[in-house]
């Protein structure tokens, strides 16, 4: 990485809902996980909020018959600002393999519904 992208990406600022920073220590997970979760997903797509992005890294991967597989993502919800500020809205450990463009169930839709009514 050269130093100006690495300037661009020190300039960024994280802000987290109390609702991420909740699921964040319900999941187990860091911080820097989250973040390198943004920075280098292996899937994105569009949030289920308006102007949000979803951004999903597998948990970690297991060779089988020499292809990459997993059984278990990890999922953040956000949203980057006019000013480079990127708020984490929500993030969750996925049981299994979802298929790109694949709904969320009912009930992460509905956590994720009310944690953005009270931002």
């Amino acid at each position: 990485m050269g130093k100006a992208q690495t300037d661009i990406l020190s300039q960024r600022k994280y802000q987290w809902t109390r609702h991420a920073q909740g699921k964040i220590h319900y999941y187990k997970l860091s911080e820097s996980r989250i973040r390198r979760v943004i920075k280098t997903p292996l899937r994105r797509e569009e949030g289920i909020a308006e102007g949000t992005q979803a951004a999903m890294q597998p948990s970690s991967y297991k060779q089988k018959n020499g292809k990459r597989t997993w059984n278990q993502e990890i999922w953040v919800m956000y949203q980057t600002k006019k000013d480079s500020t990127i708020v984490i809205i929500s993030a969750w450990r996925y049981p299994g393999k979802t298929k790109p463009s694949q709904p969320l169930p009912d009930m992460m839709v509905q956590e994720i519904e009310e944690a953005l009514s009270s931002i």
